[in-house]
């Protein structure tokens, strides 16, 4: 076996120190890039933070000077002025701000900043001044504020008076229409059965199948207040569940009574002349007649003015 020269022996050496230079100068490039992809990604996110650090504090900015502009408006009303400008201001920095804050899900460029920015200072140049402008108006009042105390004095007394004359007026008005309330007195319930033949209400129970019509009568109690003129009294028959009978062909309808809006079963008119006058209504259900204990109430100007019961077996 042939052994190897020192010549050949020195230029493998050679050969794999140059690998070795090779490798980590490959292995350095590759560190390098690598630094200098992290610097990149780090400068990139310190990119984004300060661009959203800058778009907070811009959306910040527009929402103290809505505050701002809002208590312009408040303190506008509170003195009884117009502020339709500030209200429209109000509503364009509203439609800034939804836009500033959907930037917070895309690029807030550069571009976007300054326009912003320069339209925050248009909005704080126009907020000083019309604080300006409201700390005249606010010095005027003040200087009409001593003339006129003494007339508001005078008002508030003659409000209290008119405020005191009204509510008497008021309690007045009621007690008269509450006065002026009819009632049904001595109210009698006969029934008829289809021969016509009539059985008075002697507290005995009727029979159901055999009841035709029944006939409500009673007098209208005297009353000097209540005035002589037309009145309209409903009547309501109503059965043993609960619901009064209730039929459009034989001129059932609906009136309010306490806030609401109510069946009744009849209704006449009657000219009320306070002589305890007699009145009649004649009710026929076209049907049986269900058993169990009936009421019947009568209502006029808004007032129940009186009610019976019967049973029927």
């Amino acid at each position: 076996m042939a052994t190897e020269t020192p010549e050949k022996d020195s230029n493998r050496k050679l050969l794999v120190v140059g690998l070795i230079i090779v490798l980590l100068s490959i292995n350095g490039i590759l560190i390098y890039m690598q630094q200098q992809k992290t610097q990149e990604s780090e400068e990139q996110k310190e990119i984004i933070k300060v661009k959203n650090t800058e778009l907070e504090n811009q959306i910040k900015v527009y929402e103290a000077l809505k505050a701002d502009f809002e208590r312009q408006s408040n303190e506008l009303r509170s003195l009884g002025l117009a502020n339709d400008s500030l209200e429209t201001r109000i509503a364009a920095i509203n439609s800034d701000l939804a836009q500033l804050r959907s930037f917070r899900n895309s690029s807030f460029t550069i571009a976007d900043q300054k326009r912003f920015q320069q339209r925050a200072q248009n909005l704080e140049v126009a907020l000083r001044k019309k604080d300006e402008e409201m700390a005249k108006l606010q010095e005027a009042n003040e200087e009409l504020f001593t003339e006129v105390t003494g007339l508001k004095t005078t008002q508030n007394k003659l409000s209290d008076s008119i405020s005191r004359i009204s509510s008497t007026n008021k309690e007045l008005e009621e007690k008269v229409a509450l006065a002026s309330k009819l009632e049904a007195q001595h109210i009698q319930v006969t029934i008829l059965n289809d021969k016509g033949k009539e059985k008075e209400d002697d507290d005995e129970e009727y029979k159901a199948k055999r009841v035709d019509k029944i006939k409500f009568t009673f007098r209208l109690g005297r009353n000097e207040v209540a005035p002589k003129e037309n009145k309209e009294i409903m009547m309501r028959l109503i059965e043993p569940d609960g619901s009064a009978l209730y039929n459009l062909a034989t001129g059932s309808g609906t009136f309010e009574y306490e806030g609401k809006e109510i069946f009744y079963t009849s209704k006449r008119d009657v000219v009320f002349d306070n002589s305890q006058q007699q009145v009649t209504f004649l009710y026929s259900k076209g049907s049986p007649y269900k058993t169990g204990k009936h009421t019947v109430e009568f209502y006029s100007g808004g007032y129940l003015i009186g009610t019976s019961s019967f049973t029927l077996k």
